[in-house]
């Protein structure tokens, strides 16, 4: 069987009904399927085929993931099969969890509440040390493998688990197991390991999960790679002030380089966690301190749909007012009572201190105070109106930031009226349109150009977007013949591609492919400018699409300025 992603929807592999893609790696490609047999949809996760070729590795595979399918334990992602089809290929069924995994949560969220955070380390630590009893090694401990369905935590990805008896590093087939951002120092070095390595890479997960940023973060994976080696993170206090110096010292233990230094399991260590923050968690007041205020003004948003922040601020500038409002001598206060006239048992005081002489007639007139309310009122009344009515005509004018994510690492601005989508790890969009042309572009080559094409048909203007994908079949030097083919594979409908031609996207040299895509079908046709960025480990594609004749116009030119790899 070809392994080639979108193709493989609406097929049947292996007894597994594909209907969509819900994630991608390097080593294998995750689909949501349906089991005819049992009526149920499951999470197929299919591997790479050169994976295969290597025997010892098929077996192993096969041998471990019906290990892990025999673990019972609440917190272990359950397997139903493991095996490998008709041409070889391995593949899982497992559990389809309808929900947010870890990586996208930190994404959209930033730093986790304490409970959260808790609840969520402890249920993994659960996970690994029962897979760890068991002499299973799960090798890829981190945020996007573990899975959250409401309070409840899975562990997954249990494919390339291996034995605590093995030595890491590479297969016969030179297929690197793991993720260098959570990678320990024994499996970089190819040394035996157990399941402290896991308890390392749960450290970096827990890092993460606690200040939204990873430990290491270095331009390339040899940099990264050599920072798990050499070097020491930031102390988690520094980036989150809430946290007292006990968490470093237990994050300390838990990075060390050295596994004899770790925690003897994954529960000693978020134990150890777990109580040293609960030194800090009931605070002055005696409260709970835990929830979105922890995020420090230190770390960025994340994520690509971040905004301006809007959770309370502190500080001097933020300090709670305390005691009667001060009004000033002589300026009237509004409110229901009245429009600017004074209310209240001293009201026919006309604003004089108290105590004054007062008469028992009708308070004295006030020539010309109540006008000038009037008039100031009004004219308020009609900036706000000019102010909405700038707003609403120029909203247009207004831009928003794509922050860079795993499908698409980088960032680029486009107009605020539209949506930013990033789906799963496979690609990001952002177009007025943004849920009919994701599902467009989620499907590829055999796309339903309904949607679009009524888009197209209605309001051309607003048929237009941005796409990016990135790819390791990509070539940034390639022609015109050479580009077409691949992106036959990657894009909905036909494509028709015109000469590269050297170009600049950003501060990023790139190489710029005009064309369009056909939908055989309707006749819809949607024109792009494309950019290919040849960056490691994967070529990235930053295409502008819209319904007409010429792409090249002024949104194009500022979101191709706006390209920033990450």
């Amino acid at each position: 069987m070809q392994l080639n992603d979108r193709s493989l929807i609406g097929q049947e592999v292996a007894g597994y009904y594909i209907e969509d893609i819900v994630g991608k790696g390097g080593m294998a490609v995750v689909y949501l399927a349906l089991d005819p047999r049992l009526s149920r949809r499951v999470a197929l996760k299919i591997l790479n085929p050169v994976l295969s070729v290597d025997d010892r590795f098929r077996q192993r595979f096969i041998l471990e993931s019906r290990t892990v399918a025999s673990i019972e334990h609440p917190n272990i992602i359950p397997i139903y099969e493991a095996n490998a089809d008709a041409d070889g290929v391995l593949y899982i069924a497992m559990r389809y969890v309808d929900g947010l995994d870890l990586r996208r949560l930190i994404y959209d969220r930033g730093p986790l509440p304490l409970a959260q955070a808790n609840q969520i380390f402890a249920q993994t630590a659960a996970a690994l040390d029962a897979a760890h009893a068991h002499d299973l090694i799960h090798r890829d401990v981190k945020p996007a493998n573990i899975l959250l369905a409401g309070d409840h935590v899975y562990l997954t990805d249990f494919g390339i688990t291996k034995h605590r008896s093995s030595i890491s590093g590479l297969t016969q087939t030179d297929q690197f197991i793991g993720t260098p951002r959570y990678m320990s120092p024994e499996q970089i070095n190819k040394e035996h390991i157990d399941g402290r390595c896991d308890q390392y890479a749960l450290a970096c997960v827990v890092y993460e999960a606690l200040s939204a940023r990873l430990p290491f973060q270095r331009e390339n994976d040899i940099a990264l790679l050599w920072a798990h080696l050499a070097e020491h993170p930031a102390p988690l206090s520094q980036l989150r002030p809430e946290l007292p110096p006990q968490v470093d010292v237990v994050m300390t233990r838990a990075l060390a380089k050295a596994p004899e230094e770790r925690y003897a399991t994954c529960t000693e260590f978020v134990t150890a966690l777990r109580d040293a923050i609960s030194d800090q968690e009931a605070g002055p007041g005696g409260g709970p301190s835990s929830g979105p205020h922890l995020i420090p003004h230190a770390v960025p948003p994340t994520g690509p749909h971040t905004g301006p922040s809007t959770g309370p601020r502190t500080g001097p500038q933020a300090a709670p007012q305390t005691g009667a409002r001060q009004i000033p001598y002589g300026v009237p206060q509004t409110g229901p009572r009245g429009l600017g006239r004074p209310s209240g048992p001293h009201a026919a005081l006309g604003g004089h201190p108290q105590g004054a002489p007062t008469q028992p007639s009708a308070p004295a007139k006030r020539p010309g105070r109540l006008p000038i309310v009037a008039v100031t009122l009004v004219a308020a009344v009609a900036a706000l109106a000019l102010v909405a009515m700038i707003i609403f005509n120029h909203r247009g004018d207004t831009w928003s930031r794509y922050a860079a994510s795993a499908a698409a690492p980088l960032t680029f601005e486009y107009p605020g009226d539209w949506t930013a989508r990033t789906h799963q790890d496979l690609f990001a969009l952002a177009s007025p349109h943004a849920t009919e042309f994701e599902s467009l572009f989620v499907a590829g080559p055999g796309a339903d150009w309904s949607a679009v094409s009524q888009i197209v048909a209605d309001d051309p203007d607003s048929a237009t977007g941005v796409y990016v994908q990135v790819s390791d079949t990509l070539d940034a030097g390639g022609d015109s013949e050479q580009m077409k083919s691949k992106m036959d594979n990657l894009l909905p409908g036909q494509v028709d591609l015109g000469k590269p031609v050297q170009d600049q996207a950003g501060n990023s040299p790139a190489t710029r492919f005009d064309g369009a895509l056909h939908d055989p079908a309707s006749g819809t046709r949607l024109g792009f400018v494309s950019y290919v960025i040849d960056r490691q480990p994967k070529t990235m594609l930053v295409m502008y699409f819209c319904a007409k004749n010429t792409c090249d116009d002024a949104v194009q030119t500022r979101v191709r300025q706006s390209v920033r790899p990450s």
